[in-house]
């Protein structure tokens, strides 16, 4: 078992913690399937998030099962991705995806993959965080 410090592990407890949302997420109480296509979104973008940091970690695809799992979970993210589409507008959709997913991907960077964020980095992560806002 992993420390809680090593990257791939702090990854797959993440993902773990998506299933059981997930799972949540798809079934009230009355038993019936409702689809939450906010939920769908950020769920989306965990697997992307997720995806994205495996691909770092697989080094090229010379990890081969990790770079697999990356593209698994891409396949995932897109699935979801374009279930949600049905009841969202796309550029709605595509606005909060990216930016939620710059500004995640690019903190897991600096804090668990050593990345270093400069200032315009930094603002340019604040723009558009503005951006997703005003679109919203």
């Amino acid at each position: 078992m992993g420390s809680a410090r090593d990257p791939l592990y702090y990854a797959g407890v993440c993902f773990a913690r998506w299933c059981v949302q997930l799972a949540r997420g798809l079934f009230t109480e009355k038993g019936t399937r409702e689809v939450n296509t906010w939920f769908y979104l950020f769920t989306a973008i965990a697997f992307e998030i997720l995806a994205t940091s495996l691909l770092k970690m697989s080094n090229g695809f010379e990890r081969l099962l990790i770079g697999g799992l990356s593209l698994c979970c891409y396949g995932v993210s897109f699935y979801l991705f374009s279930q949600l589409l049905r009841s969202m507008p796309i550029g709605l959709a595509y606005a909060v995806w990216s930016g939620v997913g710059i500004v995640a991907i690019s903190l897991i960077g600096w804090l668990f993959m050593g990345q270093k964020l400069d200032m315009a980095a930094v603002a340019g992560m604040l723009m558009i965080v503005c951006g997703v806002v005003v679109i919203n």
